[in-house]
């Protein structure tokens, strides 16, 4: 389950009270049958910095009820890898208020950084409600395709709740649509080129990263 993820650690919410999650119910009921994106990135980096208007724009067009009829099951957790918690502090401003994020001073956030192998920055890891990762990295997706890539994760994480519509692209038409079994045979097939990357001991390093630069 997601809440497994992140069993014993607080996570707080990109607002100005800067509100913490740190109760396992609180954490359960904020990620239970949704789809998270685990947003690595960083302000030193050109990239990241460029991006994050980008995501912040796709996040709202799927979660604000002012674009969408009904939010989409859509988490957004941001994984500072910033050098300093002021980099962290100023980041989080260009992100929307409903996204999550890790405390600086919190070491979990270098453990996600190896346990989902992140090399480049910015990298947005989709994982499933189960914590199977959907899509190792979605920066391009999401630039190529905007909002409308959410029906392809929604249909290939097989969510309960099939029911959500962008109000001004999907009115009126079945969110499980004819390219529904390619899409999932896509996923399961990055999935399947990961596993197998894995067991060959391919462990590379980030790309640009040297011991003791930042990004």
């Amino acid at each position: 389950m997601m809440v497994d993820l992140f069993f014993d650690r607080v996570l707080v919410k990109n607002n100005w009270d800067q509100d913490e999650l740190d109760t396992v119910r609180e954490i359960d009921t904020r990620l239970q049958n949704r789809i998270l994106m685990l947003f690595f990135a960083s302000a030193a980096s050109d990239g990241c910095r460029q991006f994050a208007p980008k995501l912040g724009d796709f996040f709202t067009r799927l979660t604000d009820e002012f674009y969408v009829d009904r939010s989409a099951q859509l988490v957004l957790l941001y994984i500072s890898l910033d050098q300093s918690e002021e980099h962290q502090y100023n980041f989080l401003k260009q992100l929307p208020k409903k996204c999550l994020f890790l405390a600086y001073e919190d070491p979990y956030r270098r453990e996600l950084e190896d346990k989902f192998n992140i090399k480049q920055l910015p990298t947005v890891v989709v994982l499933r409600p189960d914590c199977s990762v959907l899509i190792p990295n979605a920066v391009d997706e999401i630039t190529r395709l905007g909002p409308e890539c959410y029906r392809n994760w929604q249909e290939a994480a097989e969510l309960v709740d099939r029911n959500f519509m962008i109000s001004e692209d999907f009115q009126g038409k079945s969110m499980c649509s004819f390219t529904h079994p390619v899409r999932k045979l896509k996923y399961k097939a990055e999935d399947g080129k990961k596993r197998k990357k894995k067991r060959g001991g391919d462990h590379t390093e980030v790309e640009g990263k040297e011991e003791g630069s930042p990004w």
